[in-house]
């Protein structure tokens, strides 16, 4: 008798072992394993093309663009990207449309157009700065004749400093200097990070010029509402961006973890644990939102950041997504659609929520311009 059920328990305790692995565990049990998404991605096209950029850098410029220029800009980005020539002249382009948009009546949709596939590329590229301050461009322009000052800024605390949202030489630095890969590599396993980390990164003695913050999702099935496959579960987290007033900026991406306590930690059969945050720099994501935002909500968005740190980690009721859409929501933005259920569970998850954005379930409090990027593939 005693040695039957011996045997019962090891075969109940190997089931529900197998089924642990197999099924969802946690939004970031998973979140550093690389999922190869073998969608074509559409977005990462040639940025440089003579024609088009002389087009869209003229005042005159409309939506009358031919085919063949647009086909063009959209071709062999990375060949333009693998030479440090070609990111050279990729950036000059960038600086003389920047000298050539200073007069706001020059502004175009054209040259909308332009900044926001470039902007996509650097977000793609993970050079999330720089990427805003492309999308920056073509914002502002809502009305003909009114300024950044009356839509951009009509929530901060102070007015943006135009010239420190510029592209000038600081950007080669991070950009020209350095080689840039923009197929996919293997991933870098997210590391640990405290708060007192995330606040020191700001705390650069610098003045701020603006604020940003993006929103980054990694669904277990790009372009599908999965809510997990197997062990993958997806990953959602955040990106905070500092503009300084001499153009250089300071960012830390990170998102909220759980830290296993045993081998049922976060999991539908133990859905509570400790929780903590790790550096996702190196993170892969198939969906992104980005708004500049005040220092105001900047500062709110910090805060809550503290709180979260060793706050308990809940699979369905405070797990990674949970803590970006509050985040989202203090900056003014987020997805009208997020939850989803597992064995045992529901809640906001990676899967919905980047699946939400893809449908166009995005909304905005301030009703001012909000960056989106994914692959127009998975639509």
């Amino acid at each position: 008798m005693k040695t039957f059920n011996i045997k019962y328990f090891f075969t109940a305790f190997t089931v529900i072992s197998f089924v642990l692995f197999t099924s969802t565990a946690s939004a970031q049990l998973s979140a550093s394993l690389r999922f190869k998404n073998k969608l074509p991605d559409t977005l990462l096209h040639n940025i440089i093309d003579d024609n088009y950029m002389a087009a869209i850098a003229s005042p005159k410029a409309d939506n009358k663009l031919s085919t063949e220029s647009i086909t063009s800009f959209e071709s062999n980005i990375e060949s333009q990207l693998d030479t440090r020539a070609g990111r050279e002249k990729l950036l000059g382009y960038l600086k003389d449309l920047s000298d050539n948009n200073s007069n706001e009546l020059a502004y175009n949709q054209a040259k909308a157009r332009g900044y926001y596939k470039l902007a996509s590329v650097f977000a793609k590229l993970r050079m999330y700065p720089l990427a805003m301050k492309c999308f920056f461009k073509t914002m502002g322009y809502k009305q003909k004749g009114q300024s950044k000052s009356d839509s951009v800024v009509a929530d901060t605390a102070f007015r943006f400093n135009g010239n420190a949202l510029t592209i000038n030489a600081a950007d080669d630095s991070v950009f020209v200097n350095n080689p840039v890969q923009i197929k996919e590599k293997k991933e870098k396993k997210s590391k640990s990070i405290t708060y007192n980390r995330i606040l020191n990164t700001f705390n650069d003695g610098k003045k701020a010029a603006a604020y940003a913050l993006l929103f980054h999702v990694k669904q277990p099935k790009p372009g599908k509402p999965t809510v997990f496959v197997r062990a993958n579960t997806g990953h959602t987290f955040i990106t905070l961006i500092k503009y300084n007033t001499d153009s250089t900026s300071v960012s830390v991406s990170f998102g909220f973890y759980p830290i296993k306590d045993n081998i049922f930690s976060a999991t539908p059969w133990e859905p509570e644990t400790t929780g903590g945050f790790k550096n996702d720099s190196e993170h892969h994501w198939d969906e992104v939102m980005g708004k500049f935002i005040s220092e105001r909500k900047f500062k709110r968005i910090l805060k809550l950041t503290q709180r979260y740190e060793g706050l308990e980690y809940h699979l369905s009721k405070n797990n990674c997504t949970d803590f970006a859409l509050q985040a989202a929501a203090f900056a003014g933005f987020g997805v009208t659609n997020s939850k989803g259920a597992w064995p045992l569970g529901s809640g906001n998850n990676p899967g919905i929520t980047g699946q939400s954005i893809i449908a166009g379930g995005v909304y905005d409090d301030d009703n001012d311009d909000v960056f989106i990027n994914f692959d127009e593939a998975v639509k």
